[in-house]
């Protein structure tokens, strides 16, 4: 549950944190769009261009004095779809110059029992390991081990041939959602939910010309990433309650997984909806009325790091498009 960062903000006196959340947040859409214009190629010039944007964007975490370790905790819920993604994309391309392989990898008896028990032991030990992220790399590696040295009593086998391009491919993907995850974390972490909504408000002010009503979709939004790490609290207290009566929620059967998560349900849905009532007593309360004009104690006026930040996007999101065309 600690492991999503989407919606939590970290108090801090950065220049991204006093950032104007106007300039923020178009910022950061020409950054993602940059990032997604990177072409994947048979040379390595796009593989180069995201690695300079990884950079780039670990400069920012550290500028932003967010600590590193709690950005990179944003990438453990999509482990196993970076590894997943990294895997298919390395079997799958076979055009280029092979670097490794052929692999004659077999599908037994004898594998398929090997892997079954080390999947046992993984489970049983993971728990007590530190470092798991290098340990699921790990014991992915093992899995194909087992299928490479173990082919007694053989069903059927297939062939694993890795190519250069293969891993080119690989790498850009995997470093493609890894900038896209943070970026967007970064964004989260600085940004207030108050000023989260100012910012949306303001970029979709140009819709209410179209009668959309940008203010309301613009509150939804910030509230919503508001809530999520709220509601994974209050998700996490109730697991231990429950844990703390006796139920085991990694041990148990799958029907008694199904009857537990039913009863973890059932309170969080509770618990959301007393909380969406309380919240909109108390936006009442302080004469919040749907669709009326509000003022704001703080006008933002944009200053020159603003200006600089966005002159530094455009700079970056052309220089990527002048390489897509040459």
């Amino acid at each position: 549950m600690n492991n999503v960062t989407i919606g939590q903000y970290i108090a801090g006196d950065s220049w991204l944190h006093k950032l104007d959340p106007r300039i923020k947040l178009f910022s950061l859409v020409i950054l993602l769009v940059a990032t997604f214009l990177i072409p994947v190629s048979p040379n390595m010039t796009p593989l180069i261009s995201m690695l300079a944007i990884l950079v780039l964007v670990i400069g920012l975490t550290i500028s932003s004095q967010v600590p590193l370790r709690k950005v990179l905790n944003g990438l453990k819920p999509i482990v196993f779809l970076l590894t997943f993604t990294f895997v298919i994309q390395l079997f799958y391309v076979k055009t280029g110059e092979m670097v490794a392989g052929p692999f004659e990898m077999y599908i037994s008896v004898s594998s398929i029992a090997a892997i079954i028990l080390f999947l046992v032991f993984y489970n049983m030990t993971k728990k007590y390991i530190k470092f798991r992220i290098l340990y699921f790399f790990l014991a992915v590696f093992i899995i194909f081990l087992l299928q490479y040295v173990l082919p007694y009593i053989e069903l059927t086998t297939y062939t694993i041939e890795i190519y250069d391009q293969g891993l080119l491919r690989a790498g850009f993907i995997f470093l493609r959602i890894t900038n896209v995850i943070i970026l967007t974390s970064l964004l989260t972490f600085t940004t207030m939910t108050t000023d989260l909504n100012y910012g949306i408000e303001a970029l979709l002010k140009p819709l209410k010309l179209v009668k959309v009503p940008v203010d309301m979709i613009a509150m939804m939004l910030s509230l919503t990433l508001r809530y999520i790490p709220t509601l994974l609290i209050e998700t996490e207290k109730i697991m231990k309650a429950q844990a703390s009566r006796g139920v085991d929620f990694k041990e148990s059967t799958f029907k008694e997984k199904i009857s537990q998560i039913i009863s973890l349900l059932i309170p969080v849905f509770v618990i959301s909806f007393k909380r969406s009532e309380d919240l909109g007593n108390a936006m009442e309360v302080r004469g919040y009325v749907i669709g009326a004009k509000r003022t704001r104690i703080d006008e933002y006026i944009i200053s020159l790091k603003d200006v600089l930040t966005i002159i530094m996007s455009i700079v970056i999101l052309a220089a990527i498009i002048y390489m897509r065309v040459i």
